[in-house]
């Protein structure tokens, strides 16, 4: 089947690999994304293309820009080196996840792009708590927001609106001003309101802090709770097929986030799961009408609980070493300037 995709690669669709300025010659590496690169593939998945190409001197000593290249035809994304770095550094899992495919997957890897890949635990620290917990949560959300959840325990809704909350806020710092510790505190408490078992509180306490920066951390957490109270449940415009999807990608997303905490290492290729997971997806955990067994909640409990556990008992720094992936940075683009690369 690879064997197959690197042969498709050779067809005109793909001809802008070739023949892009930002792509012809620079090329770092070339890999499989979505579901090929998960093993969660079916017959009707399409292909993805995903990959990194170098800066060129223009870009970084001159006047040029350039970020990535998209082309939706073919679901291809190439990141540049230098916007490609900052994502990998708040471990995003679209990104980190591109650094620790199956080996056969890589279609495509450059001396540099090498180098780039063994150095892939550079970039691995306790970042990824946050941003692989705040794309499960917005999975999950996706997953409720669709489904009838009136059959779901207003608590338990509440609970997920506080994860996702909790994600927002760390994010909040590296955004906005920074504000101690307990300054904005959220937490869950029993609820006066006659429909509610329990709700969000807030405890505020914010001095000589600028307006607009809390206007715009106020919005994004209004948003969070506006979103996820659209009771829309019985929303049909997700179709089965792309529910169980959702449902496979959460379990799937702490799955890797465990990896990550546990034993520092990106493993995208979920070959041990596959069986779970493809479960997840045909649909074995969705009842006739369109909601969730309890089971699959359960699961989802279950990994948030060892997700928790890896968290406490996790060896990886709170940040990466700035210092060391910089020095690296400078050493790929400091051929690149000299000609030494391009």
């Amino acid at each position: 089947m690879i064997e197959q995709i690197k042969n498709s690669l050779q067809k005109s669709s793909y001809d802008f690999l070739r023949t892009n300025e930002h792509l012809k010659d620079k090329m770092m590496f070339l890999t499989l994304g979505g579901s090929y690169a998960y093993g969660t593939n079916v017959e009707s998945s399409d292909i993805d293309v995903r990959g990194c190409a170098l800066n060129s001197k223009s870009d970084l000593i001159g006047m040029s820009h350039f970020e990535q290249v998209i082309d939706t035809s073919t679901d291809t994304v190439i990141y540049a080196f230098n916007k490609l770095i900052p994502l990998l550094l708040n471990c995003n899992p679209n990104c980190i996840e591109l650094l620790g495919c199956k080996k056969d997957h890589y279609l495509y890897i450059s001396p540099e792009g090498k180098q780039l890949l063994e150095n892939a635990k550079l970039f691995l620290s306790q970042k990824a708590i946050h941003s692989f917990g705040g794309y499960a949560d917005a999975q999950l959300r996706r997953l409720q927001n669709a489904l009838a959840r009136d059959s779901y325990p207003q608590s338990e809704k509440e609970k997920h609106v506080m994860n996702s909350l909790k994600s927002a806020m760390y994010s909040f710092e590296q955004r906005y001003q920074h504000f101690e510790d307990g300054s904005i505190k959220l937490y869950v408490d029993t609820s006066q309101k006659e429909n509610f078992d329990s709700e969000i509180y807030m405890d505020i306490q914010l001095q000589h802090y600028p307006l607009r920066d809390y206007k715009g951390l106020w919005a994004e957490m209004h948003n969070i709770v506006k979103d996820y109270s659209k009771l829309n449940g019985r929303n049909r415009k997700k179709d089965n097929v792309h529910l169980n999807k959702h449902a496979m990608h959460l379990i799937r997303l702490y799955l890797m986030c465990i990896d990550i905490l546990e034993k520092q290492e990106i493993n995208t290729y979920r070959e041990k799961e596959h069986d779970l997971l493809m479960s997840i997806r045909n649909g074995k955990y969705q009842k006739e009408d369109g909601t969730f067994q309890n089971e699959f909640f359960e699961m989802v409990d279950e990994y948030q609980y060892k997700m928790e556990q890896a968290i406490k008992h996790t060896t990886l720094p709170k940040k990466p070493n700035y210092k060391k992936v910089e020095e690296f940075v400078m050493s790929v683009n400091e051929k690149v300037i000299t000609g030494e690369y391009r």
